[in-house]
């Protein structure tokens, strides 16, 4: 399992106070709010979901990727270039995934 740490860190201080709780999953670590996963950091980068509706506009913004695994795109999940994630970046990305990830059930 391994992902990027500082990275991590840098989510970490900016979703806890949200609520949002960091847990080792899925080959990496993972975000839940309310059980529901918003964001994964792993091996291959960040993974942020951003809703099916939304992955259209998402995918326009420079670096990002739609996630693939196994060959089949992951609609509603993209995945942003490390190189982009600067502090304002970053905060869009994890407020757009805060955004779809509240309006789920709680699990």
């Amino acid at each position: 399992m391994t992902y990027n740490e500082a990275l991590a860190e840098r989510i970490k201080k900016r979703l806890e106070p949200e609520g949002v709780v960091a847990k080792k999953m899925f080959n990496g670590l993972t975000f839940l709010l309310h059980g529901n996963a918003l964001a994964n950091l792993y091996d291959e980068g960040l993974m942020v979901r951003v809703g099916k509706e939304g992955t259209a506009e998402t995918l326009a913004r420079p670096g990002a990727a739609p996630l693939v695994i196994r060959g089949k795109e992951q609609k509603g999940w993209v995945v942003p270039a490390e190189e982009t994630l600067d502090d304002d970046v970053l905060d869009d990305w994890l407020t757009w995934a805060m955004d779809v990830t509240a309006e789920l059930p709680p699990k």
